[in-house]
């Protein structure tokens, strides 16, 4: 399995969720865990998803979630498990 890690951080508004959601399931990439909160008006997602029956490259991918959250007005990120895990070690 594939996973990769994808953050998604702004202003708080509606379909946030649904978009990015919608963009995975298109591309066959599955949510295998997700969080979300909303603190004073900013919206704050971190999801875990198995990227391994993508459609397309972890490149393509993660600059099609770019895009996609300039559109909605949200930054979304994405990393690989192995690289996030290795940044977030003590």
């Amino acid at each position: 399995m594939n996973k990769t890690i994808i953050t998604v951080v702004g202003k708080d508004t509606t379909g946030i969720i649904a978009k990015v959601c919608t963009y995975l399931a298109e591309n066959s990439i599955n949510i295998l865990d997700i969080s979300q909160t909303i603190v004073q008006g900013y919206f704050n997602m971190m999801m875990i998803v198995d990227t391994s029956k993508m459609k397309h490259s972890f490149a393509e991918t993660a600059t099609a979630l770019e895009q996609l959250g300039s559109e909605i007005g949200v930054q979304v990120k994405c990393q690989r498990e192995e690289i996030f895990e290795k940044m977030h070690r003590i």
